[in-house]
């Protein structure tokens, strides 16, 4: 893989790809920044299933934080078996330690900066499990659409009833959207036992917000909604918005959002 860096057209931000290996993974990653030599505050990109670390959305918010204020980048990566990942099975382990891995990277590359997370979806799910797991060392974590109840949105919204069938019968099956993913029945079985909605988050409430789409075709609003409530979580409903917010006014709403709750400003 090539490393290079390059600035977007018409903006002061740069972006370069790196990869991180240790424990013999091989973690793909890409990271938005102004200056290199002046990184205090990351926020960490957390991508939905099937996405990838060339996230529009990352880049989207990376150039508004990066062009606006000083000492930020935005790094994305690519979860196991995802874009270019060149693992062959998708498991939740594997997607703990990669989330770990990059943690570290950054806080030896950049001199400890702090911490934050911004993520979606199966990116959303994946970084609440974390912190049930490890604690949160985040500063502030925002989740847009957030997969809360994983299992049922793969099962009821991305599945179909042959990809089910062909899963208990012990083959593997490509699912989700654009890009697809191969998962066997022991993933499926994962996310029904890895059931974050068990646990209590009143202890990270205060650094956690949740933006949601009232028309999500994926993650079922009542669900994110009940969650945030349970947990006494700040809580944006956004009318009409679905699951990947693609009117611009909606991922504006969104990204203006998160910036101020990360108090950037």
């Amino acid at each position: 893989m090539k490393f290079y860096g390059q600035r977007l057209r018409g903006t002061d931000m740069n972006n370069r790809y790196f990869e991180v290996n240790k424990d013999g993974y091989n973690i793909r990653a890409k990271i938005y920044y102004g200056d290199l030599k002046n990184v205090k505050q990351v926020v960490l990109f957390g991508h939905g299933f099937g996405g990838h670390m060339d996230n529009k959305a990352a880049e989207k918010f990376a150039e508004r934080v990066i062009s606006k204020y000083k000492g930020k980048a935005v790094v994305t990566f690519n979860l196991p078996c995802h874009g270019n990942d060149v693992r062959k099975t998708l498991t939740l382990e594997d997607c703990d330690t990669y989330i770990s891995l990059v943690m570290e990277y950054i806080q030896e590359k950049y001199d400890s900066p702090e911490l934050f997370v911004y993520a979606t979806s199966f990116g959303g799910y994946l970084f609440l499990k974390y912190i049930i797991e490890h604690g949160n060392p985040f500063k502030k974590i925002a989740l847009r659409s957030p997969a809360i109840s994983i299992y049922r949105s793969m099962t009821d919204r991305i599945m179909n009833a042959g990809d089910y069938e062909k899963l208990q019968k012990g083959k593997e099956v490509l699912v989700g959207f654009d890009r697809k993913i191969k998962i066997g029945m022991k993933f499926l079985d994962s996310l029904r036992e890895n059931d974050i909605t068990k646990y209590e988050f009143f202890d990270y409430a205060d650094d956690i917000y949740i933006i949601q789409g009232t028309a999500d075709e994926i993650v079922s609003f009542d669900v994110v909604k009940k969650f945030a409530e349970d947990n006494v979580i700040e809580f944006l409903p956004v009318e009409g918005a679905e699951h990947r917010f693609r009117d611009p006014r909606h991922m504006e709403e969104a990204i203006s959002t998160i910036i101020k709750f990360f108090e950037f400003g």
